[in-house]
Order: structure tokens, then C-alpha cells, then sequence
């Protein structure tokens, strides 16, 4: 089965199930890696796989993050992440903005620079429950993506589609995720590709949603799975009742917002 009929199952499954809002990981239809990003890269939201995802969004009823795919535009190429209303329509284009260019000695050097061009917009959109803000792996390192989400969207879900590797995997994975809920006291979520070890590039996987208090709501194991999860907003209400950071903050300080 292809990835993109594999993906029309597993988000048929999860609409089955009560999904609202389904997200994919990241390179859901290429193998991550530089050299394959030109291969597999298509125009965005013409290529066969935004049709796909144009598709099951629409005849599930469902709000879909569509993880990422290479994208081309041009001469560039961007790795991207779409979203579809339950109409079917695009609402929603992120290119990932921070490009992962790393190099942990002996461990792991990877440099998405070599063939990717970084993005330049913030994306957010709107659901009948609340605002979700979108970054793409890399990004859930920089917190200022986070708190815009958060304080100037009125977010109050991150979803990160993302492919962390054996070596930022288990370190920084879920460290990350509850960094960013804590930080915002929001729900944050990390959506990985199952792990494939005979991949040149093997993912962690263990896609997680964390709560505002910082507790992990669901986790998945490394394999691939659905998981599922409710996000309850009152939590996200009395969290920040009880720990009133946005009242407390010295803006006559710091400044990490226009707010």
C-alpha cells in the first residue's frame, strides 16, 4: 500500500473513532533526508498529496494537520505543513522556519540547508474549540514561535508534526513538548513517524500530546499507531488561574512580545 492510500485509511480510521482535528507527522510521503526532498517535492496545494489530504479532510468531516511534505515553489524547496477544513479547503500553509542544520559529534550531523529554504510566516488557524498554532519539529525549539501562538492567537493547542531522531529523541522529545505547554500553559503536541530502523534517517517516534500543567495526556510508542486524545479547555482555564503568568510578567523589563 502506498503512503498516501495509507494515509486516506488511517484518517478514515480516526474520524471512525470521534477525531476532530487529526494531524500527520513530518515527510509523511518522503524518506527524510536531503538528498530525497527534491525527488519527492510537489507544488503546494496542487500536488497529488494536498489532493489526498484535500480529500480525506473533506469526507471525514474533519479539521487535518497534514504533517509535511516537500514542497517546491519555483527553484526553492520548503518542507511544509498544509491544513484542511472540513470542507476540504486549505486554511492553513507553515514552512518550516528554523532549518535543522545540527552537528552533535560523533552522533548525528544533519544540515536541511543544503536543500530546503526556511519560512517566513507564522501559521495559526481557527476551529470551533479553540485556535491551534503550527510548527514543524525544529521549530518547537525556539520558544517566540510558541509564546506568539499563544499570547497574540489566542492558541490553545501547538501541534509539532516532527521527526526527532535516536540521539534528540530521547533526550529533548519530550522535554520540548512539556516546555512549550508549560511555558504558555497550553496543550502541546508532537506528532512523529513511526520508526523505521532500516531507514538512512531513523525517527524516534513516541508522538505525544502534553497538557498545560504539564502532564502527558497520551503517548505513543515508537511503533506506528493512532493515538487519541481530548483536549479539555477548562484545564487550560484553571492552570492559568492558578499560576497567573501572563498577569505577572514585567513587561517594564523584558519585552518578548508586542503585547
Amino acid at each position: 500500500m502506498s503512503n498516501l492510500a495509507r494515509v486516506t485509511e488511517k484518517v478514515a480510521e480516526a474520524s471512525k473513532n470521534g477525531a476532530q482535528v487529526v494531524s500527520l507527522p513530518e515527510c509523511f510521503n518522503s524518506p527524510y533526508g536531503t538528498k530525497f526532498f527534491p525527488e519527492y517535492a510537489e507544488p503546494v496545494p496542487d500536488g497529488q498529496s494536498c489532493q489526498v489530504l484535500s480529500e480525506a479532510a473533506k469526507t471525514n468531516k474533519i479539521f487535518l494537520v497534514g504533517g509535511s511534505i516537500p514542497e517546491i515553489d519555483g527553484n526553492k524547496l520548503y518542507n511544509t505543513c498544509t491544513v484542511w477544513n472540513p470542507e476540504g479547503k486549505l486554511i492553513g500553509k507553515h514552512r518550516k522556519i528554523h532549518l535543522f542544520d545540527i552537528d552533535v559529534p560523533g552522533k548525528i550531523r544533519f544540515k536541511e540547508s543544503d536543500a530546503l529554504t526556511g519560512g517566513d510566516d507564522f501559521t495559526s488557524f481557527e476551529t470551533p474549540w479553540t485556535n491551534i498554532g503550527i510548527g514543524i519539529c525544529y521549530d518547537i525549539r525556539f520558544a517566540d514561535l510558541a509564546q506568539i501562538y499563544a499570547r497574540e492567537n489566542s492558541c490553545g493547542l501547538l501541534v509539532y508534526p516532527g521527526a526527532f531522531n535516536m540521539t534528540t529523541g530521547p533526550a529533548h522529545w519530550e522535554l520540548l513538548c512539556k516546555a512549550r505547554a508549560l511555558d504558555n500553559q497550553v496543550y502541546c503536541a508532537t506528532v512523529s513517524p513511526a520508526r523505521d530502523e532500516t531507514a538512512e534517517y531513523v525517527a524516534w517516534g513516541h508522538s505525544t500530546l502534553v497538557n498545560p500543567w504539564g502532564d502527558i495526556v497520551v503517548k505513543a510508542g515508537h511503533q506506528e499507531e493512532i493515538v487519541y486524545a481530548e483536549i479539555d479547555l477548562s484545564k487550560m482555564q484553571e492552570v492559568r488561574q492558578q499560576i497567573p503568568l501572563t498577569n505577572q510578567r514585567r513587561f517594564d523589563l523584558y519585552k518578548t512580545s508586542k503585547l
